[in-house]
């Protein structure tokens, strides 16, 4: 969180626990641990602009996405295979939601495409935005009740 909190005009906000989770996707591997924080914007910050910082980060922090280099750690969405796409990564930070914004670009989807099929993303969520509703009306508890998963002890399994 120290890395966000150090962004230029992101203040941290609500942060939830870390919720030990269950690979989607590519099975085959160690669980992961995921996070969801409220970053809280300057008014001039666009969601691309907040999306550069957070690769940025992610960058600082040694991720590297470029799945087909030799010894990369795959976790890349654009690999042609499972075992690349859902490899485990250094680190992996989504923009899931900036306010009511609605975007469908080559390079931002908000809300993120995927948010809603994923307990490991909806039950921190909810942690610390229990009364959240998303851009089209819909509660974030009715998303969270429409899935499937066990919570036990922090670990999720979908």
């Amino acid at each position: 969180m120290a890395a966000l909190a150090a962004l230029p005009g992101v203040v941290v906000g609500a942060v939830s626990s870390v919720y030990r989770t269950e690979p989607q996707g590519y099975r085959d591997q160690p669980w992961f641990a995921n996070q969801v924080a409220r970053l809280v914007c300057d008014p001039d910050m666009t969601p691309e602009g907040l999306l550069d910082h957070l690769l940025g980060v992610e960058q600082e922090l040694g991720r590297n996405r470029a799945y087909a280099l030799e010894g990369g750690e795959g976790g890349d969405a654009t690999a042609p295979d499972l075992a690349a796409r859902f490899a485990p990564r250094t680190i992996d930070i989504d923009l899931l939601l900036f306010g009511n914004a609605v975007r469908d670009t080559p390079r931002l989807t908000l809300p993120h495409p995927r948010m809603r099929e994923r307990a490991f993303v909806l039950v921190p969520l909810h942690e610390i935005a229990t009364e959240l509703a998303f851009p089209d009306g819909q509660s974030l508890i009715h998303a969270l009740k429409s899935l499937t998963f066990t919570l036990h002890d922090g670990r999720i399994a979908q």
